[in-house]
């Protein structure tokens, strides 16, 4: 055991042991015993790659250069889906759906093959959250189309299969609801094909605010009888996951009575009839992406497995057919992904001291469980993982929470009575929350002497409808408000140095970065990952998904105009006093890099130390290998900088323009 200062330990986990255990797993999908699942890999620069799980090991099934990945509402997902024997995707490059043979095992011995036409222009027609009808006619998925004046138009389409119909832009754009609403999602068939049933809303609302369910008979090719809504509309109620059971009934999830729960649906009794019965846990999660499904049927039997979500960390339980809900033990705190066999879950899942893998649970409630795809090495043994702390603290008189994770490294400490500097993390969404799940980011810092704290601000999900609602009129005040709370209660506690906070976050958690550097001095450093900056400006140029999304987080433009202004960050940049690194993927579409810009802009012109990274060919959230490395090790110059110490590492220093900052001496824990 060495002494070094706080930030200079050396540590196993570097840059790019960070992206190693960083490629995003999608899915699973099971067809009789096969398992499937999707890697988002930054070692092939983002790609989406396909993968069936097998006896012998993983075997690629989408060959380079195809990329399982849509841009619908520009954060996607749902971009691919099986048939009887194909898989179906959405080619990130032209946003066409492909079909591939899969029959026979082993990597598939054709290319894959369009199955829609090619757009007027590039991406004009995007595609998104498909199924295949029962007889194999026809896939029913999402379109949404570019080619008009004015924001996009979505809507459910019936592609065809087979015959002279394939490639026919009128045959594929035809609507199948007639009165589409702004947005649709979850197209699903009932087994016997007689049903279809998808999920719509309206602005100015988000799929978590308010949706509708609806049904519909489903004819000879796609087209639709009388249209019944069978959830939402009356009252705000966000409806997500609706799938079908194999008895022909309709499961979905409602946050009706204040916590996501699931209710069942028959054409038979036509009246939804309540499943669980959750009061302080919940099981359903905002759809940022399509396919987002937090429930399965095992087999055909009825039982249900899905992810229950308590304060933040998910579990995994068994639902009985009389609503009945057992937990199966595991270790897992982080569930992204259900499918099912016949006898178990299978899930995409992680864990305080495991990172994601695609794991086989035993659903008779005796946690069995086996990997097909295991987790990749961390690099660190169990007692070398700083572990999560779930702590409560008072922000005006109501309670928030956030996962500690302290300086841990077996092989070093800090000097005698000095106190660990603190990043605290704002999460992005803002409609979303942090999970205490092992993330070899949150390890980087921590094994180098850095205390780590991820906030579930007011607002974020994971504690029931009230908790998710404190950030409506309220964004930029009461997100911002639990992060400097949280800092604050981490240093009057003891544990950490009070003279060395800092505050990080990306998109949203952008601007929560910017607005608590304007109000209080608590923070001496910041760092803005395609944060935003100017309300106004988001209002003009972000995508169609979420241009009346600050209808609800700020209130209705232009009647509140005077908010926008006042939360904006660009309006008192002047107000910052601390050094800011600012990072930007230069095609982000969702939070442009003019937010990014103007923010600088106005630092510089106040002075102020800071640095501004461009990423060449980087959207919202970067995906790259070398954007990745690039911004983890740019991150621990910035604070080494800021914070006086030498980093264990060999990395470039970033330039900070602007005089020099002022470093900030460590605190004594006496």
């Amino acid at each position: 055991m060495t002494t070094k200062p706080y930030g200079s330990w050396p540590s196993v986990i570097d840059a790019a042991a960070t992206v190693a255990g960083s490629v995003r797993l999608g899915g699973p999908a099971v067809r009789g015993s096969e398992i499937f699942w999707s890697e988002s890999r930054p070692e092939e620069g983002g790609r989406t790659v396909v993968v069936r799980g097998g006896a012998e090991g993983p075997t690629d099934v989408l060959p380079d250069p195809f990329s399982a990945r849509s841009q619908v509402h520009e954060y996607g997902g749902g971009a691919w889906w099986l048939g009887e024997s194909d898989l179906y995707f959405v080619n990130w490059d032209d946003q066409r759906i492909y079909s591939l043979d899969l029959s026979g095992g082993g990597k598939p011995k054709s290319k894959p093959k369009p199955i829609t036409p090619e757009p007027p222009s590039p991406k004009a027609w995007r595609f998104a959250d498909g199924c295949v009808t029962p007889d194999g006619q026809l896939v029913i998925c999402v379109l949404e189309d570019h080619t008009g004046e004015g924001e996009a138009t979505n809507s459910l389409v019936a592609v065809p299969l087979k015959g002279k119909a394939r490639f026919d832009p009128v045959t594929v754009s035809n609507q199948i609801d007639e009165n589409p609403a702004d947005f649709v999602s979850t197209p699903r068939v009932s087994p016997d094909g007689r049903w279809l049933s998808w999920i719509r809303w309206n602005h100015p609302n988000m799929p978590w605010d308010s949706t509708e369910l609806c049904v519909a008979p489903l004819w000879d090719g796609g087209r639709l009888g009388q249209i019944t809504v069978i959830a939402g509309g009356s009252v705000p109620e966000a409806v997500h996951g609706a799938n079908w059971l194999a008895d022909g009934s309709l499961v979905y999830s409602s946050d009706v009575n204040g916590w996501w729960n699931l209710y069942k649906w028959s054409p038979q009794t036509s009246v939804p009839a309540a499943v669980t019965k959750l009061d302080n846990a919940e099981i359903g999660a905002p759809s940022w992406g399509f396919g987002t499904q937090r429930w399965v049927e095992i087999g055909d039997t009825g039982r249900l497995a899905a992810a229950l979500t308590h304060k933040a960390a998910d579990q995994l339980v068994v639902v009985e057919p009389d609503g009945a809900v057992g937990v199966v033990p595991t270790e897992f705190t982080g569930i992204a992904g259900l499918g099912a066999t016949d006898t178990d879950a299978v899930m995409v899942a992680a864990g305080p001291t495991t990172l994601p893998a695609v794991v086989g649970v035993s659903a008779d409630l005796e946690a069995a469980h086996s990997f097909h795809r295991a987790a990749p090495d961390s690099g660190l043994e169990a007692d070398a993982v700083s572990k999560p702390e779930s702590m409560h603290f008072l922000v005006n008189n109501r309670r928030s929470q956030l996962f500690f994770y302290p300086p841990m490294n077996t092989e070093a400490s800090g000097p005698e009575g000095e106190l660990p500097p603190l990043i605290v993390i704002g999460h992005g969404g803002p409609t979303a929350h942090s999970e205490p799940v092992l993330h070899l980011r949150t390890q980087f810092w921590t094994s180098r002497g850095f205390a780590v704290a991820d906030v579930n601000y007011g607002g974020s999900t994971g504690f029931g409808k009230a908790y998710r609602k404190l950030l409506n009129d309220a964004w930029g005040i009461v997100d911002v408000q639990d992060c400097i709370a949280a800092a604050e209660h981490l240093a009057t506690e003891g544990l950490v140095d009070p003279n060395r906070m800092a505050i990080r976050g990306s998109s949203a958690g952008g601007l929560t970065v910017l607005r608590a550097l304007q109000t209080s001095s608590v923070f001496s450093a910041g760092v803005s990952l395609y944060g935003v900056a100017d309300l106004k400006g988001l209002l003009a140029e972000t995508h169609k998904f979420e241009s009346r999304y600050l209808d609800g987080l700020i209130g209705k433009y232009p009647e509140d105009e005077e908010v926008y202004v006042h939360r904006s960050p660009i309006h008192y940049a002047a107000d910052i006093e601390a050094p800011l690194l600012v990072m930007q993927g230069d095609e982000d579409k969702v939070v442009p890099p003019s937010q990014s810009e103007a923010i600088v802009a106005a630092v510089a012109a106040n002075g102020l130390p800071h640095a501004y990274l461009v990423f060449e060919g980087e959207q919202h959230g970067f995906r790259k290998t070398e954007s990745l490395v690039k911004a983890q090790e740019s991150e621990l110059s910035f604070y080494a900088q800021v914070f006086g110490f030498e980093p264990a590492d060999e990395i470039p220093a970033i330039e900070l323009v602007g005089p020099a900052p002022e470093v900030t001496a460590g605190e004594s824990a006496d």
